[in-house]
């Protein structure tokens, strides 16, 4: 089941996005820079984008799993807790999103990240050929819905 995130469940939210975002970093960001991304820090970054427009999501099952975010038709913020990946949420998640843009879906990811590049690709999103640098010399692909 996947429900819209508000004030009653945010605090689960944050939670595997803080845990997911954690492991996802892990391989190419400093530890001091993966430890600053709390659950706190997460909800903070949550409620700003909400402010701002920004629709939150999670995917429950039994208990939450994982999260995705849509504003317009922009989709961010995909994470599935890492005990949970590889059984179908992210694809799950990923489809719902979709369905909740307002054009032709499109998505960020950082250049290394192989994973999430293959999930796209498998959900028919191609490379725009849009990139642009993010910290520590990391690059962003624009990925969208063909």
């Amino acid at each position: 089941m996947i429900i819209p995130v508000d004030e009653n469940n945010i605090s689960d939210a944050a939670r595997i996005h803080s845990i997911s975002w954690k492991e996802s970093h892990r391989a190419f960001c400093t530890p001091g820079f993966i430890e600053t991304h709390t659950p706190e820090r997460q909800l903070n970054y949550m409620h700003e984008k909400m402010k701002e427009g920004t629709r939150f999501f999670m995917l429950i099952d039994k208990e939450p799993v994982g999260i995705v975010s849509v504003t317009d038709s922009l989709i961010e913020d995909l994470y599935v807790l890492p005990q949970k990946q590889k059984k179908g949420y992210g694809t799950k998640l990923l489809m719902f999103a979709v369905s909740q843009c307002t054009s032709t879906p499109s998505l960020w990811i950082l250049e290394n990240n192989t994973g999430a590049e293959r999930l796209y690709c498998r959900m028919g999103f191609m490379k725009t050929g849009k990139t642009h640098s993010v910290t520590n010399g990391f690059t962003e692909i624009e990925f969208a819905l063909k």
